[in-house]
């Protein structure tokens, strides 16, 4: 017998818990949230329809009483995803490691075929995951001004995507680096099937570790490792590897300066990036601005990676068997239940993600309005052969 328990929440998303125990669902119902999270991660109850809004109306996001629900829920939660996924170290790369180390056949279950592991870019909401990746890429090459023959470094490369895409569509001599070895190893496979290992250099490195210098850089899904104890010396390095006139994308998630913790930003920090630490937007330009920076655009994509994180939740859900032959039903629930918390957190308000294009002061002016990063792409922006 399959118990369930419909409700329409009020951002119109439907759902339905259900579990096999009727007297189960009625115990949860009346526990709250902590306990409904800690049966839907182990498998005991299942969520039919929107997990987003489950998530949201559940999850206490808005609670006034939220941070003692946040804190319970992360006692429950955390200490499965340090056994199964995380591991916590004092090191930044042991953190790194732990996190995309796990298995990149579980990552190539939810996301796109480039293993672009960010905020995507919707120029249309009805966009695929996959041409929402590449249109970020895009966004990206194209606000930095890349062109043939232009320096290029990604800092925390991951899979290589933007690199590549980088090389093989703006002619870019590129490099990425990353502290996973799983990451570089795939990044390099794929330059090399791609024929583009003699213009694309993937190491295994802390960029801090790097030697200038590079036309442009750009750091993406990399920021939140940082910590705002050391923000001013982030930037700082950045700018001693740009050479003159270069450019500096930052791409980052931050936390809007009225918002409390609440259950997602908690989550995220602890559970899927472990040593991470969520800052302001203020705090992140003022640091950039104290190591040389001015900041020459500032884009939110909110929005973007609230499509992203449904998407994710959805391909995860969609390979729900594949994604439990590589990793356990807890870790498996707890992905879940993290993206799709963040996708209401995203969609709410709760967190943002900024892109900030930063140049040392006084450098040479950059285009006086923004149509360059938005005009169709240039005849010299078609695919290069870097052969």
């Amino acid at each position: 017998m399959i118990a369930s328990a419909p409700t329409a929440p009020a951002a119109g998303g439907r759902f339905t818990l259900q579990t096999s125990d009727p007297a189960l669902l009625r115990r949860l119902l009346g526990q709250g949230p902590v306990a409904l999270a800690s049966a839907f991660v182990s498998g005991e109850l299942e969520v039919r329809g929107d997990l987003v809004a489950a998530t949201r109306l559940y999850g206490g996001l808005q609670s006034a009483n939220g941070f003692h629900r946040i804190a319970a829920l992360v006692r429950v939660i955390l200490p499965w995803l340090r056994e199964h996924v995380a591991q916590t170290g004092v090191r930044a790369s042991r953190n790194v490691r732990a996190h995309y180390d796990r298995s990149n056949d579980f990552y190539r279950q939810f996301l796109d075929e480039r293993m672009v592991y960010s905020c995507a870019y919707f120029r249309r909401p009805e966009m695929s995951l996959d041409e929402a990746q590449v249109a970020k890429l895009d966004h990206i090459c194209r606000k930095m001004g890349l062109t043939k023959g232009r320096r290029f470094l990604d800092i925390g490369c991951g899979w290589g995507g933007l690199a590549l895409h980088a090389c093989s569509r703006y002619g870019a001599r590129a490099d990425g680096c990353t502290l996973s070895p799983q990451q570089a190893a795939w990044a390099r496979s794929a330059a090399a099937d791609q024929g583009l290992e003699s213009r694309v250099r993937i190491f295994e490195c802390d960029y801090r570790d790097l030697a200038p210098a590079y036309d442009s850089i750009a750091s993406v899904g990399m920021f939140e490792h940082v910590g705002r104890a050391r923000l001013e010396e982030y930037f700082a390095r950045a700018r001693a590897l740009l050479a003159p006139g270069g450019v500096f994308l930052n791409h980052g998630i931050t936390r809007p300066e009225r918002i409390s913790t609440n259950l997602t930003t908690r989550l995220w920090q602890q559970a899927v990036f472990p040593g991470s630490q969520l800052v302001h937007l203020g705090e992140a330009v003022r640091a950039a601005e104290r190591a040389g920076f001015e900041a020459l655009d500032v884009e939110n994509l909110r929005p973007h990676y609230a499509l992203t994180c449904r998407h994710w939740v959805a391909r995860l859900r969609q390979n729900r068997e594949a994604c439990l032959r590589i990793v356990d039903q807890r870790t498996y629930g707890a992905w879940l239940l993290v993206l799709a918390g963040a996708a209401a957190s995203f969609e709410d308000g709760g967190m943002d993600v900024f892109q900030v294009l930063l140049a040392s002061r006084g450098s040479p002016a950059r285009p006086l309005t923004r149509d360059y990063m938005y005009a169709p792409p240039r005849r010299e922006e078609a695919r290069f052969s870097c052969r």
